[in-house]
């Protein structure tokens, strides 16, 4: 594969993006009225706008505890809604690519949100960290085997009755990790459905009613 068919099938899950940079300004307006903008770089998901599946998670997510993890946070606007609308949440981002850790960063200043934000491969940087909440929306074009870790280790990174919140289209991969996360976790509930997206919702030591 020469250098422009590598840029052609390159994806947001890399670690070092090598497309020409390009910045545009994207509008997040939440179902309460707040708007948070954000600089949004190309090589990164969702280059130059908000994507649906992001704005419905923020939206309906079920928030409870003292810290989230926003992982694979892209320009991290999921990270940083979830800080500036409840304040007194912990908050903690990562993501595979430094192109988007760089953008979160800025966009975590411009915001006025302090959160801890990191550079590395799904929990790699959280290694002997516990969190209330982890939240996603998946790299389905990274395929199944990166979507099937999140799931597999998140259990261990999660304090007890935490919960990995998950968003994606069901008959786009959503079936799927919806399946997976039952299998792992023992259970899993649709939080929200919303124009073929759908919030999964598992909790660590949850007791699936019969």
């Amino acid at each position: 594969m020469n250098d422009t068919e590598k840029k052609k099938f390159e994806h947001y899950y890399t670690v070092e993006p090598t497309s020409k940079l390009k910045v545009k300004v994207a509008k997040l307006v939440l179902k309460n009225g707040h708007e948070y903008l954000f600089k949004t770089p190309s090589g990164v998901y969702s280059y130059g706008r908000i994507d649906k599946a992001t704005k419905i998670l923020l939206d309906h997510m079920m928030v409870h505890g003292e810290s989230l993890l926003d992982l694979g946070c892209g320009y991290g606007v999921i990270g940083i809604v979830a800080k500036k609308e409840y304040p007194r949440m912990k908050v903690f981002m990562s993501d595979i690519n430094k192109r988007a850790v760089e953008f979160a960063k800025i966009n975590a200043k411009d915001n006025n949100v302090d959160v801890d934000i990191r550079w590395g491969d799904l929990y790699e940087p959280w290694k002997d960290m516990k969190f209330d909440m982890i939240v996603c929306n998946p790299p389905i074009v990274a395929g199944k085997k990166v979507w099937m870790k999140i799931i597999e280790d998140a259990p261990d990174h999660l304090n007890d009755g935490g919960s990995l919140q998950m968003v994606a289209y069901h008959n786009k991969g959503g079936k799927r990790i919806k399946g997976y996360m039952e299998e792992v976790f023992g259970n899993v509930e649709d939080v929200w459905k919303e124009g073929g997206i759908r919030i999964y919702r598992s909790v660590k030591g949850a007791v699936e009613e019969k």
